[in-house]
């Protein structure tokens, strides 16, 4: 991957997790659907219908499935406490942020009634951080870390919408993706 290309996978049927895991690593052979779908079969193995993907097997992954493909690259999905500012975050130490929004269901142009969530991934590439949002038609700009933190701000101000940090396992159990001013531990 050159310095200034940057990896966008688009949306494809319900494979957000996919897209927002593999635009994250900036890798489309990070992970794949059969993965996916596998790692859903590990977390319930005597299920009929899984709980952590759509009945119709077209993707729709939940966090579960996220965290157990994380673990496969040593790293961890930490669930950000909207209370917080998202300003205690040292973006030094992490991967990105993986963002779980409501989403609208639609057929062709027509939207139907049903709430779905979707998975949208958010990191810094070449200097900038990036919206790797599948749904988008190629990468959008946020800007700087002072403008991605407003960002932020303005994704959890909604109650129905999640922030994941996602950093390495030794990170998350130091918590040394906090400043150290905001760690309970007094790790420094």
């Amino acid at each position: 991957m050159g310095a200034s290309t940057v990896y966008h996978e688009k949306q494809i049927k319900e494979l957000c997790a996919l897209h927002a895991l593999n635009n994250l690593f900036q890798d489309k052979e990070c992970y794949n659907k059969i993965q996916l779908d596998e790692i859903c079969r590990s977390l319930a193995p005597n299920e009929y219908i899984n709980p952590h993907r759509s009945i119709l097997g077209l993707g729709n992954y939940d966090i579960n499935v996220i965290i157990t493909a994380l673990h496969m690259k040593d790293c961890e999905a930490v669930w950000f406490d909207k209370r917080k500012d998202p300003c205690c975050i040292d973006t030094s130490k992490i991967v990105g942020f993986i963002l779980n929004v409501p989403s609208n269901y639609k057929i062709g142009f027509v939207r139907l009634p049903i709430q779905r969530r979707h998975w949208i991934s958010v990191r810094k590439i070449n200097g900038q951080y990036l919206n790797l949002d599948s749904k988008l038609d190629a990468p959008q700009a946020i800007g700087d870390e002072n403008q991605t933190m407003e960002y932020l701000r303005s994704q959890l101000h909604s109650n129905d919408k999640e922030l994941f940090i996602v950093c390495t396992k030794g990170v998350e159990k130091d918590q040394t993706w906090l400043l150290p001013e905001y760690r309970q531990d007094g790790v420094r």
